[in-house]
């Protein structure tokens, strides 16, 4: 039996699965229990309440649209970063992952002051018709803020490893940048992009600290889930705070495991030659 690299795998072993059952799987087994403590017909009159349903709807549209320009944005500064050398690189390279340093709500302070009728932003955009603080476009954008992340940091390895050559030999056998672009670049970073998109989408789902300050706050017009569980917590309503917060829990899961699917069919087919 030939002995192992790195010693101790039982005993890491171990360890590691009792951090998972301890901070990871008991408070998620005590939320499910505490949502199937009521039943059905509760059950479907807290979900299909109007303010439910338009928080749910409010949530899952704005981490969308936030997806959506991750991908697009996230994509092309990916890309700039992995291609090109420029003076102030490093500091942009840095200034990528301010996100995930910047408490959440001091991010919401600073959005709300930017986009805000006296603003930087705000001051421009308003004359043009443009609201941002205290509508939806504000949640959109708070959530795109505090996800971009994910995208860059998941594609800018992968267009690194790419390398220049594989256009270079594309162009050499006729190919045009659009063919090299869609048939060469895009198949080898949708794998990497997919899965920075699931995991941008599964934080804009459960956004909080950001998004409550340039939201508004409003019932029926400008509520996100995060914050409707968070009052009905405040008012010592558990199950519906419980069954709030797993309807979260699937979609982001169920975003995962599409997620991977998606990504295992892709890999499937470029193993078979598909491009």
């Amino acid at each position: 039996m030939r002995r192992s690299v790195i010693p101790g795998f039982g005993l890491g072993l171990g360890i590691t699965l009792l951090y998972l059952a301890v901070i990871v799987l008991l408070p998620l087994a005590a939320l499910i229990l505490k949502a199937s403590d009521i039943g059905a017909a509760q059950l479907w009159t807290i979900l299909s309440s109007p303010r439910t349903l338009a928080a749910i709807r409010l949530t899952v549209t704005m981490a969308l649209a936030a997806t959506i320009f991750n991908a697009i944005y996230g994509t092309l500064l990916a890309w700039v970063l992995a291609r090109y050398t420029f003076p102030g690189k490093r500091v942009l390279d840095a200034l990528v992952d301010v996100p995930f340093a910047l408490p959440t709500a001091v991010a919401g302070l600073a959005l709300t002051a930017l986009f805000a009728k006296t603003g930087w932003f705000g001051s421009v955009l308003e004359p043009l018709g443009l609201s941002v603080v205290y509508t939806p476009l504000g949640i959109g954008i708070a959530m795109a803020f505090t996800s971009i992340p994910f995208v860059v940091r998941t594609v800018q390895p992968v267009i690194e490893d790419l390398g220049s050559d594989v256009e270079e030999a594309s162009r050499s056998l006729g190919a045009n940048d659009l063919q090299i672009l869609a048939k060469i670049i895009f198949p080898s970073i949708f794998p990497a992009l997919l899965a920075g998109c699931s995991l941008s989408f599964a934080r804009s789902l459960g956004e909080f600290g950001a998004v409550i300050f340039i939201a508004g706050n409003q019932p029926m017009k400008t509520e996100i889930v995060a914050l409707l569980a968070f009052i009905r917590l405040e008012e010592y309503d558990y199950p519906a705070a419980a069954t709030i917060a797993v309807v979260m829990l699937a979609m982001a899961f169920a975003m995962l495991l599409i997620t991977n699917a998606v990504q295992a069919w892709q890999l499937r087919y470029l193993g078979r030659g598909g491009v």
